[in-house]
């Protein structure tokens, strides 16, 4: 059977939608012989910056010498993009007969989310992996990956997303995320607001030494010359030039760093070169990703208040003429909060409807632009967006198209000439 025919099996399955719970995935890992139990496991957790940092520690354990594995959600065009060892996406050919073993194995409730969860652990231990960096959906303590026994747990920035299953107030949120940590196992914690770091020092084991706070353990800055200057616990590496482009990423490396620093003290083999060496060559698409040609196409999945800041401030250091923002959102987000950040930037916006659920109609996202003072106009398709910028756009000028990761993920399939089915989960 092809991929694309057991693929369908599976998603059938987000007809169950999100249940939060580890019930479920606990149960499948318990019919497929406890996979996870033959690997290490890294939780990464957050809101913000979760690709970012993980991708960043699986470069640095890679370069050290040990074969890592790397879950991320979603994909932008590819399924097997989810799945990584040594920096590499699993082959196509191997993944299928794997996806029909835990298929035939799920429970008949389990959802989307869970099952490919359990074939990511299934994946990473046939291919007997000594470690995997495992990346969180949206949620912490009830998450289908925190029924892997993580060794240690990474909470990049957290702020306001997915407030209908994870709570309306940062704290609950903070709560929520910290849950996934296995007691007596170190925490490395990046930078937060002060309501979301109290909540953390609370329910986070007060009596647990093996805290590590970004900013008091570590520190990443930019200096003169555009590179990275990293002063962590017992190390100093200074001139890093990051693979993953943008300012903003100067915290999810230092992150990294960090993580790798605790690990090396728990008896990993991690030099500084493989440090080094696994930032510099970390790669990660709809990151400020660029697309050469005139005008230029710049791809960021920002998709919440949080990360489109971060993105803004970023594009202040880059260089352009005149920036046309081609912008798709999802109906279930702070719409007004993202776009408040990035429409000033822009001299036009191009409303788009990527094919996923829940995504807020074009004529709906320009007629609120409008409102609110800015240039927009409905577009339709994403590809019909970026046909729309590209007529109206100058030599120097910067297309950028943002808002979501699905619209990215539309954008990249339509500039390849591929499909595209946007799956959340």
């Amino acid at each position: 059977m092809a991929l694309a025919a057991t693929l369908e099996r599976l998603y059938a399955r987000r007809r169950f939608g999100i249940r939060p719970g580890v019930e479920r995935v606990r149960l499948l890992l318990d019919r497929l012989g406890n996979p996870e139990n033959t690997f290490r496991t890294v939780h990464v957790v957050g809101t913000n910056g979760k690709g970012s940092t993980s991708t960043f520690l699986a470069g640095i354990l890679t370069a050290a010498g040990h074969r890592t594995a790397l879950f991320t959600s979603p994909h932008l065009v590819n399924f097997t993009e989810r799945f990584r060892i040594n920096g590499d996406e699993i082959d196509v050919g191997h993944l299928e007969p794997l996806l029909d073993t835990v298929l035939d194995a799920a429970p008949d409730e389990a959802t989307f989310f869970e099952i490919v969860t359990a074939l990511a652990v299934l994946v990473f231990s046939v291919n007997r992996v000594d470690i995997a960096i495992m990346e969180a959906g949206m949620g912490g303590r009830s998450d289908a990956t925190a029924a892997l026994a993580g060794i240690m747990t990474v909470i990049t920035p957290i702020s306001r997303d997915h407030c209908d299953y994870l709570g309306t107030t940062l704290e609950n949120i903070a709560l929520e995320k910290a849950g996934i940590a296995k007691p007596h196992t170190p925490v490395i914690i990046g930078r937060q607001l002060p309501g979301v770091q109290q909540t953390l020092a609370i329910c986070l084991e007060p009596d647990n030494p093996d805290r590590f706070l970004l900013e008091k353990s570590a520190t990443g800055s930019w200096n003169s010359k555009g590179t990275l200057d990293y002063r962590g616990i017992d190390v100093s590496l200074p001139g890093i030039i990051p693979g993953i482009p943008g300012r903003y990423q100067s915290d999810n490396a230092s992150l990294a760093l960090l993580a790798a620093e605790v690990l090396r003290s728990r008896g990993f083999r991690i030099d500084e070169r493989a440090m080094t060496s696994g930032i510099r060559h970390a790669r990660l698409s709809g990151r400020m990703e660029l697309v050469p040609g005139s005008p230029s196409l710049m791809l960021d999945g920002a998709h919440n208040p949080a990360g489109a800041a971060a993105l803004a401030d970023s594009l202040a250091s880059c260089e352009y003429g005149n920036l046309l923002l081609v912008i798709g959102v999802m109906a279930d987000k702070d719409v007004h909060a993202i776009v408040s950040v990035l429409a000033p930037l822009a001299i036009s916006c191009y409303c788009v409807c990527p094919k996923v659920e829940r995504s807020m109609s074009d004529t709906a996202l320009a007629s609120s632009l409008s409102a609110m003072g800015f240039d927009a106009r409905s577009c339709g398709s994403v590809g019909e967006g970026i046909i729309a910028a590209r007529r109206d756009a100058h030599s120097g000028d910067l297309v950028l198209i943002s808002g979501s990761l699905f619209t990215v993920g539309e954008a990249k399939a339509w500039l390849a000439g591929k499909s595209y089915e946007g799956i959340r989960g």
